[in-house]
């Protein structure tokens, strides 16, 4: 019996490795619209997709962030600023996509953009700072995806969305948890509706990597802000030393973080041009061998575990 299991196993994955080998046609012949690229995974998969002849619409919130990805970049990756939280910036964006793609279509929109505010418990914060994540995350990627829709519908083509492993478990407070699974249930229903079109919808779900998101020093900033606007009860509920003991964590999340970008791109990559792309991929070791396996557990043992691992507040009982 586990001799035909095994045996099963095997060919299940070789079967996959076959399909996944496969790439499709023309790549030179089609645009792809990446949200997100002054730094980051956005900047660096624009690079790489240039490099590789696809014809790279690059959007960045700011024209500094524009202009130097031109200087990295060849002529045919042309860039727009883009601000995703504010609908008439997506609607011009949408009207100058179109018209570069003409009658092609969109091929790729990979919705990038996003911020974060790490370590914050949901007490410390308001409405506004939920919204502010909120936002961008999954409020904007909604707002450019609905613009772009028919555009890729007409090139029959993918649509790539970064969520994250907070998008599975959620592990601090806030609104990036929210906006992440918020993000996993637009796109697995959008795979379902576009399904009928022929377009592919992936979800990219990395762990924690080393990028201008996951800044040590904005977090550390961010985090003294908000416990010096917290009132006098939150701080004597929580205490200088649950305060000192995130200032610790956030210190060692560099340590942590997984340094090499090119894991979540590629699977950004493959996403846009294999010909059977896959619905999720997982990447970095916190996320496959840690935080997946562990969105699987009953709640009572995630809890005991996430508990065990944070700071307790001065008057916890």
């Amino acid at each position: 019996m586990w001799l035909y299991l095994a045996t099963l196993v095997t060919l299940f994955y070789l079967v996959r490795w076959y399909r996944e080998r496969q790439l499709v046609s023309y790549l030179p012949d089609k645009y792809v619209l990446i949200t997100g690229c002054d730094t980051g995974f956005g900047n660096l998969l624009a690079r790489k997709l240039d490099t590789r002849g696809l014809r790279v619409l690059a959007a960045c919130l700011t024209e500094k962030g524009a202009e130097q990805l031109r200087g990295q970049t060849s002529d045919r990756l042309e860039t727009v600023i883009l601000d995703v939280t504010k609908p008439e910036s997506v609607a011009a964006a949408a009207q100058w996509v179109k018209e570069c793609v003409g009658d092609r279509g969109l091929w790729g929109l990979v919705n990038n953009a996003g911020i974060t505010i790490f370590s914050i418990p949901n007490e410390w914060q308001t409405k506004e700072d939920f919204a502010t994540v909120l936002d961008v995350n999954l409020l904007g990627l909604i707002d450019v995806t609905l613009n772009l829709l028919p555009l890729v519908r007409k090139a029959r083509g993918r649509v790539v969305n970064l969520s994250s492993v907070a998008g599975r478990l959620s592990t601090f407070g806030g609104g990036y948890c929210i906006s992440k699974f918020g993000v996993e249930a637009f796109s697995d229903s959008l795979r379902r509706e576009l399904s009928y079109f022929g377009v592919k919808v992936s979800i990219i779900e990395p762990g924690f990597f080393k990028t201008e998101m996951l800044s040590k020093e904005r977090f550390l900033k961010t985090l003294q802000e908000f416990w010096d606007r917290a009132t006098p009860e939150v701080k004597k509920i929580y205490g200088e030393k649950f305060l000192a003991s995130n200032v610790k964590r956030v210190e060692k999340l560099e340590q942590r973080c997984t340094k090499d970008l090119s894991l979540v791109t590629n699977c950004m990559e493959h996403a846009l041009t294999a010909r059977y792309p896959r619905t999720r991929y997982s990447e970095a070791w916190d996320a496959k061998l840690l935080y997946l396996p562990m969105s699987y557990l009953p709640s009572l043992l995630v809890d005991a575990v996430i508990s065990w691992g944070s700071p307790r507040p001065a008057k916890a009982l």
